[in-house]
């Protein structure tokens, strides 16, 4: 059932590029993740799970969405989404409160992380049902809200709600929690999808020439699809990228604020915290950005040539990182990762409706989306598990092992083609 009517498809665009924005505040969770250590005297490795669990549920719950896509609709699953994210803050406070890292993990990770990944699939699949003319353009912009999410929280809704609350996390969490419940209930109400059949007006789909006289392509089912070999190679290309990525993602401030205080000692907690938080807020652009500019460059050159260039560029990248020490120069490169790392959210949707055809598109890039869970538990699990264990030499452990997952990543493409 659509609870509101919609014939305008830039509308669509647009308020699922706000949607995205609200769900994509939980890239700002470096924010809080140091904060919430020291206040509560919990391990990295522990916190962190608070959000690998996040985006291991957002995964799953994106693969579970997408087979169910075409039984509830887009705005029903949009919609339940965005209420479950903003419980899972909710929740995440009344954890904070009884000082129980189980129940954060539970509120914050399950309930929030499977939220995300019911609302997330939908203006994705709507926006490349209404704009088949602009495939890679119109799908990077609306992921690039995601990328955007972690900048209106870093800078905005965080510091905000922490300065009304007199820096209270159990406070904040709950104000938070009813915000984003609230904006992304209504920008989910606007997420559809046009009638079967739909063309933009002045659009001829093009028609693909085969390469025999008489050959036809091969119909397959969506879990037919799955289990190819070469959706196994696009996952594990996908997967890759989003761990090396999510490795600032869910400790970029610590990160920074680590190595600011080996470039410059005696900064104050508060001017640190800053520092960090900025990082947040600045990468968060490039990862938007990233989302909307490798999607078009993806349109002009190919999808698997864009991911070719996304994974070898970070390839040399994480082996600069080795010997880094300006903490200008890191913020750069982590910046220029994000990049990246939004590029391969870009890319990714109109290559699986390539490869697999619009028909497939909503199972099989739910399917996809499985890389995101396993990126998302593996990546930040690196991260914590080396600056518990390794202080020292936490990042540089952590670099080395990005950059075998880079290069294999890298190698795979190489076997890959856009053909269907």
């Amino acid at each position: 059932m659509t609870l509101v009517p919609i014939q305008n498809r830039w509308l669509v665009a647009v308020m699922g590029t706000i949607l995205m924005i609200v769900l994509g505040t939980v890239y700002s969770w470096s924010f809080f993740q140091k904060p919430i250590v020291e206040a509560y005297g919990w391990s990295n490795s522990g916190v962190a799970w608070v959000f690998s669990t996040n985006i291991l549920f957002l995964g799953i719950s994106a693969a579970w969405s997408g087979i169910n896509l075409p039984k509830f609709g887009p705005t029903k699953l949009a919609v339940i989404g965005a209420i479950m994210y903003g419980t899972g803050f909710i929740l995440g406070s009344l954890a904070l409160k009884f000082h129980s890292l189980p129940a954060l993990i539970l509120g914050f990770g399950v309930v929030g992380g499977w939220g995300i990944g019911m609302s997330y699939v939908t203006p994705v699949i709507s926006a490349s049902k209404w704009f088949p003319d602009k495939q890679g353009f119109v799908t990077g912009m609306v992921v690039m809200g995601f990328g955007f999410g972690a900048l209106v929280m870093s800078k905005f809704i965080a510091p905000t709600v922490l300065n009304i609350a007199d820096g209270n996390l159990i406070t904040s969490f709950f104000i938070i929690g009813l915000f984003i419940l609230l904006l992304g209930f209504i920008a989910a109400l606007f997420i559809k999808q046009p009638q079967a059949g739909y063309l933009p007006k002045g659009y001829t789909p093009a028609v693909s020439i085969s390469a025999g006289e008489n050959s036809k392509p091969v119909e397959i089912t969506a879990t037919e699809a799955i289990f190819t070999l070469k959706f196994l190679m696009i996952w594990v290309v996908f997967f890759v990228n989003i761990t090396a990525g999510i490795m600032f993602i869910s400790f970029q401030s610590p990160m920074m604020q680590d190595l600011w205080s080996l470039y410059s000692p005696g900064g104050d907690p508060v001017s640190l915290a800053a520092i960090g938080g900025t990082l947040i807020a600045v990468s968060s652009i490039f990862n938007g950005i990233g989302r909307f500019f490798w999607g078009g460059v993806s349109d002009r050159i190919g999808r698997i040539q864009t991911f070719r260039l996304i994974l070898g560029s970070q390839l040399v990248v994480f082996v600069t990182l080795l010997f880094v020490t300006n903490p200008y120069i890191f913020a750069l490169l982590v910046c220029y990762v994000l990049l990246c790392y939004g590029g391969g959210f870009g890319t990714m949707p109109a290559y699986i409706r390539e490869v697999f055809s619009d028909r497939l598109m909503p199972v099989v890039y739910g399917a996809i989306l499985t890389a995101w869970s396993a990126g998302g538990v593996l990546g930040p699990q690196i991260v914590g598990f080396m600056k518990d264990n390794f202080a020292q030499n936490a990042a540089n452990y952590a670099f080395s092992i990005g950059t075998i997952l880079l290069a294999i990543g890298f190698v795979l493409t190489l076997f890959l083609s856009n053909k269907r």
